[in-house]
């Protein structure tokens, strides 16, 4: 097999579980191999998610989980590994994004957290790791997040075309990529994240299969009017945020009396349409590529498909990538970059005051 093997591994806000992807990267580019997506364990979910709050023993809390995500990661290394008949000394690096826990770019002292100990990871594989990624870029005073632009414009744009991809994961994030080349891109706001809390706590499924439970209610008008008024969706960019803002409290703290539950799941899916189309328009794309979990939610892509009706609006499978698999493969090629010692920032993009080699790097 020629040229070099990276494995990719995401486990996003929502906390279901660990996609992993392999990919071969040679001078003309790079391609998929393989790809694993393993469940987490519902007990260690269920601790990942408590830990967005404050809590009692937060350290033991965190340096347990930071272990036995850890396992999980390298469990499902293992599974990729075997159903693609690779063996792990084949394999250059694993890039490991881990799961973030804490994410507050601004303020005093900004910082950000992940878990999936990496030097356990390497232990448990034998492959080398890359992990980390994002606290370099806010220590050179950027945001962190979002970083997978850098990868969007190398692999999802075609030169003369303006484009935006859209990765719709439990947060939503843009990345602009002008008919020039340069690249702009920054956090939206809610993507899946709200949609699933809200149908978990309602219907105890983890999320809206296709956003049939949403089609069955109406948009509350005054709700969304409401919550679209918050502040970050005017904010300048570059930002970042996660469900430290966006969570069920914040859902609560916008409802006025009753309202059905199956309205404010639709309604929340106007608020991530709304916004995402809303940091696009002046952007006016010719093709809008959507990834991440929400590509899955048919009334989310036929609301986004809408407002967005100047543009071509497809996901990323357009142009032969599974829109599943998008930010995995994004943390492999960051991985690559490290490696190679090119920077894997935009400092466009983040905020950061110049591009940066990112990450740590665990031996094998």
């Amino acid at each position: 097999m020629s040229g070099e093997l990276f494995i990719g591994l995401m486990s996003g806000t929502s906390a279901d579980g660990v996609d992993a992807v392999l990919v071969q990267s040679d001078d003309t580019g790079s391609r998929l191999l393989a790809t694993h997506h393993r469940a987490l364990p519902k007990h260690l979910r269920a601790d990942i998610l408590a830990f967005r709050q404050s809590g009692d023993d937060e350290l033991h809390r965190l340096a347990t989980l930071d272990a036995r995500l850890a396992d999980e990661y390298a469990a499902s290394t293992s599974a990729l590994l075997t159903d693609a008949g690779v063996s792990a000394e084949a394999v250059t690096a694993i890039g490991q994004h881990g799961q973030t826990l804490r994410h507050h770019p601004s303020g005093d002292v900004p910082y950000t957290v992940q878990i999936g100990d990496p030097n356990r990871l390497a232990e448990r594989t034998g492959i080398t790791v890359v992990a980390d990624f994002r606290r370099r870029d806010m220590a050179a005073g950027g945001q962190g997040a979002p970083l997978v632009p850098a990868f969007h414009a190398s692999k999802l744009a075609a030169p003369g075309i303006a484009t935006a991809v859209v990765n719709i994961g439990g947060i939503a994030n843009v990345t602009l990529i002008a008919a020039d080349g340069s690249v702009s891109g920054w956090d939206t706001g809610p993507g899946n994240t709200l949609l699933d809390a809200w149908v978990s706590l309602h219907l105890g499924v983890p999320f809206d299969d296709a956003g049939r439970w949403a089609a069955t209610g109406d948009v509350i008008r005054p709700l969304l009017a409401d919550m679209l008024d918050d502040p970050y969706f005017t904010r300048p960019h570059p930002k970042s945020t996660g469900p430290e803002q966006f969570n069920l409290d914040w859902v609560r703290s916008h409802l006025a009396g009753e309202a059905a539950d199956a309205d404010v799941q639709r309604t929340l899916i106007e608020l991530t349409a709304e916004s995402i189309a809303g940091a696009l328009v002046d952007a006016s794309p010719e093709v809008v590529r959507v990834c991440g979990g929400g590509a899955r939610n048919d009334l989310l892509m036929h609301c986004l498909t809408e407002r967005l009706s100047d543009s071509e609006v497809t996901t990323t499978a357009a142009v032969g990538v599974d829109p599943a698999w998008v930010e995995a493969w994004a943390f492999a090629w960051l991985a690559e970059q490290t490696l190679a010692g090119r920077p894997g920032n935009l400092s466009g993009v983040t905020g950061a005051r110049g591009p940066r080699v990112l990450g740590g790097i665990y031996p094998a």
